[in-house]
Parts: structure tokens; C-alpha cells; sequence
């Protein structure tokens, strides 16, 4: 089968033919119909986090059809749309048991542990598979594997609650979802913080306040809002130290910091501040099973429309991928573009 996979850090990926995998008695084939391209993807291919083997298949967003069953399969069928949680999980270690799969002692991350999404086929556990309501787009259910279901298990990391304000550094496809999804929470008043103008136009019309890093130092502007107090709750969704400081700085008392976005790099804490009004750090490593079902949820009675998101859709063809993955290295990218094998 046709596949793009990384062949060395810091290269670009290439076309490659592999053979198509055989599920085995718990899995199913995938024939795949949309990979979301993300910016972990970046990560990998500059070995910011690592890979488990060279070369490997990425993609860790993943839509499709049920193509064939393994033999112990009975909860799916041939022909069915389905998506993918990007975590491979054993289900039996304590992790798994409590419900943190993320966690699990045995877990292996699609795209990272094993060849993931750019390619014509997977097989994959059916512990992590689910199956697609009729009303939701493949390369929707593709990125609401990773972008929708990160900025789910963010806003409940950070125990955000009906009534809440909420901060969002980074407009990217996380952020579409998170400001979606805090609207189901009931939320207070919405911030979104980018120096991309057009980025803080789709928040605007979604109903957020907008605020343009490039012209303001966006926690002072936040402070002024809010009459000094602050918000109840700040996503930070870039990976940057900078963005990260202004999003601890824009925190009332009792707030709480959702870091999501990825970097090596360790952020200023104004310890006196965060001590004096109790103030909290919260690392946000991907999400729950349970969440998807929720998501799928939301999606099929229309809580969720992510066709602001998808704003790219590209062949299976290095050369294309690569073109979005330089994009999102120097953060000019669109929200998500999508693999449309």
C-alpha cells in the first residue's frame, strides 16, 4: 500500500510502498478516508518528541471504513465509517482501569509508537475504535480525535464551570473546539488571544472577544476587561514560553492554567502572584476514552461544527504533506488541513 513516512529527523517525508497490514483477532482493517495533518506531527519529524522506530508512518487523526474484521470481532462490521482514539491501550493496568488510558504502562500512540495515518490502510484494537454518526464528515471525525478531544479533556482538567471566563492563547483547530466546547459548559465571557487577524475574525464571528498579541500585551488587555479581576480559566494551545507567562499573568484568583501546547522550553512564574491568589498549573496531556463517546455525542446533535476547521484538504503525496508541515513549523499554516487518501 501507498504510504508518506519519516525516514530521517529533520527531512522531509517521503512516498514510500509498504504492505498493508492484517488485522489481527481483536482488530479491524481501516481502509483510511481522512488523516488530519497536526502540529505533534512537527514534533516528530524534528525530534522535539520522539519516535519509536525509522522510518514511521505519522498521522495520528484518523477517519475511515471497517475494511476487514479479525477473528474475535463482532461489534463491527464491514462497511462501517468509523474514527480512532490515537492511543493503543492494553486495558488491564491500572491506568487503563481508572480511566486514564493516556496513561497506560503498555500504551502506544498512533503515528509515534506505531505507522499511523499517512497511508491507504491501518489495523488497529477495536477497544479504540468508534463508529461515525451519519450527519459527521470523515475528515471531521478525523480531527475531533485529536484537536476537539485535547480541548475537551482541557476544559475538564482545568474544572471549568458553567459561569466561567476563559482565555484562549492560540486560535488554531484546538482552539475552535475549545471555544465550542466551553459554550456547552455554559461559559462567561470568551477571550481569544493570536497575532493572526484572520484567525481572530472566526473567533469574533463564534462569538469570542478578541484580543491581537501584535498590538497589545494581552494579559494587561484581559486585566483591563475584567476590571482587574482576571479569568476563571486560560487554555494555552501554542507551546510557547512567552504566551504561556501571558496566560498564568491573565489568571483571576483561583485561576487555572491549562497547558497544552508543546515545547522543551521551561516558562517565567511570577511565584508570588500565583501563591498569593492561589492561582494553578495544569499540564493537559491528551485525552479519555469516555471523551470521544462524548464528543460523538455532541457532534451528532450538532454542538460541534468543525467546518470552520478544516480549512485544507491534500492528496497522499509527500510533496503536499511536506508543504503543510513547513507551514506549521513557522505557524502560518490554516487550522487543519486533512489527508484525503
Amino acid at each position: 500500500m501507498k504510504s508518506v513516512q519519516l525516514i530521517e529527523l529533520h527531512k522531509d517525508l517521503e512516498n514510500r510502498e509498504i504492505p498493508t497490514p492484517q488485522p489481527q483477532n481483536d482488530e479491524v482493517l481501516i481502509r483510511i478516508k481522512a488523516a488530519g495533518i497536526c502540529h505533534s506531527d512537527v514534533h516528530y519529524q524534528e525530534g522535539v518528541a520522539s519516535v519509536a522506530y525509522l522510518p514511521i508512518t505519522l498521522g495520528h487523526e484518523i477517519a475511515g471504513i471497517v475494511e476487514e474484521l479479525g477473528s474475535n470481532v463482532s461489534d463491527f462490521e464491514v462497511g462501517d465509517r468509523v474514527c480512532v482514539n490515537y492511543m493503543i491501550t492494553c486495558g488491564k493496568c491500572n491506568y487503563c482501569i481508572s480511566g486514564n488510558e493516556q496513561f497506560c504502562l503498555k500504551g502506544k500512540m498512533i503515528g509515534k509508537g506505531v505507522d499511523g495515518g499517512y497511508a491507504e490502510f491501518i489495523a488497529l484494537p477495536t477497544r479504540g475504535v468508534f463508529k461515525i454518526p451519519d450527519a459527521l464528515s470523515f475528515e471531521h471525525a478525523a480531527v475531533m480525535m485529536c484537536s476537539s478531544a485535547t480541548s475537551l479533556h482541557a476544559l475538564k482538567k482545568t474544572n471549568f464551570l458553567s459561569g466561567d471566563s476563559l482565555a484562549i492563547f492560540g486560535m488554531g483547530g484546538l482552539a475552535v473546539s475549545a471555544l465550542q466546547l466551553a459554550k456547552t459548559f455554559d461559559s462567561g465571557e470568551i477571550y481569544a488571544v493570536d497575532i493572526d487577524p484572520t484567525k481572530l475574525v472566526l473567533a469574533e464571528k463564534m462569538g469570542a472577544i478578541t484580543i491581537n498579541a501584535t498590538e497589545v500585551d494581552p494579559s494587561e488587555k484581559i486585566m483591563e476587561l475584567t476590571d482587574g479581576e482576571g479569568v476563571d480559566v486560560a487554555l494555552e494551545l501554542v507551546g510557547l514560553p512567552l504566551t504561556m507567562e501571558q496566560a498564568l499573568n491573565s489568571l483571576a484568583t483561583f485561576g487555572r492554567l491549562g497547558l497544552v501546547g508543546i515545547t522543551q522550553e521551561p516558562f517565567q512564574v511570577d511565584s508570588y502572584a500565583t501563591i498569593c491568589r492561589e492561582k494553578q498549573i495544569i499540564g493537559c496531556s491528551d485525552h479519555l476514552l469516555s471523551e470521544i463517546s462524548h464528543l460523538l455525542v455532541l457532534a451528532k446533535q450538532g454542538k460541534i461544527d468543525l467546518s470552520q476547521v478544516v480549512t485544507n484538504k491534500v492528496p497522499l503525496e509527500a510533496d503536499a504533506i511536506n508543504e503543510v508541515l513547513h507551514q506549521l513549523k513557522n505557524f502560518k499554516a490554516g487550522f487543519r488541513t486533512v489527508i484525503m487518501p
